[in-house]
């Protein structure tokens, strides 16, 4: 996965100009895996922001054309990406999807909300891929329903081992506007972190499931 560095350098700059992305080393926020975080990344929050919602839907919209051709249908992973992926549909004038975490209880117990047909091309807009687990499993759930997975494009990644083993694993290829690295880089240039809390959330990228550590 090779960014556009002026693309990425933009994208944290926006997301840093409205405070998408906080950060808590002394009161760490905890994820859905379990895993304690000094940083936490909210996307959705750009979709209050028109200019920066434009600029992300325009350069994702780039993006999948330039890395996986023209697809039949987008889909969204919920509930994050249903926003930008609609936004990304819109302006490439494509069919889109969104995929559940898991099926409905009720109704048409269904899990891909929308209609797509079998055999179809679809690439997978996610807003923030941290493990890749729940992005891959609506990949799965795509692919039971009989659609062809061009690939994954996201705004936002973290940049662990973990996820480029699981994405490899599946064979699903991965494309961000901007990542973890491009997050600091930009961070630090801008003020919005010095150099103590630059080493804080480096140590955290490169343990994050031993973070904080026992002696902290």
């Amino acid at each position: 996965m090779v960014l556009d560095k002026n693309t990425a350098k933009k994208t944290a700059e926006l997301l840093l100009q409205i405070n998408a992305i906080k950060l808590n080393p002394k009161n760490p926020f905890t994820w859905a895996s379990g895993w304690k975080s000094p940083i936490y990344c909210d996307n959705r929050i750009a979709l209050s922001y028109p200019p920066i919602r434009n600029f992300i839907r325009e350069q994702m919209a780039r993006q999948i054309e330039q890395h996986y051709g023209r697809p039949d249908v987008i889909a969204g992973v919920a509930t994050g990406a249903i926003g930008i992926g609609v936004l990304v549909a819109e302006y490439l004038g494509l069919p889109f999807v969104y995929v559940r975490p898991e099926p409905k209880k009720h109704g048409r117990q269904n899990q891909i909300e929308g209609f797509m047909e079998y055999g179809q091309n679809v690439v997978v807009v996610e807003d923030l891929i941290s493990t890749g687990k729940s992005s891959l499993k609506a990949v799965e759930a795509l692919k039971a329903n009989g659609a062809r997975i061009k690939g994954m494009t996201a705004i936002f990644s973290y940049g662990f081992d973990v996820a480029d083993k699981n994405f490899r694993e599946e064979q699903v290829t991965l494309h961000t506007l901007s990542s973890y690295d491009y997050l600091l880089e930009q961070a630090l240039d801008t003020n919005y972190i010095g150099k103590d809390e630059l080493d804080t959330l480096k140590q955290w990228r490169n343990d994050p499931a031993g973070w904080p550590p026992e002696s902290a």
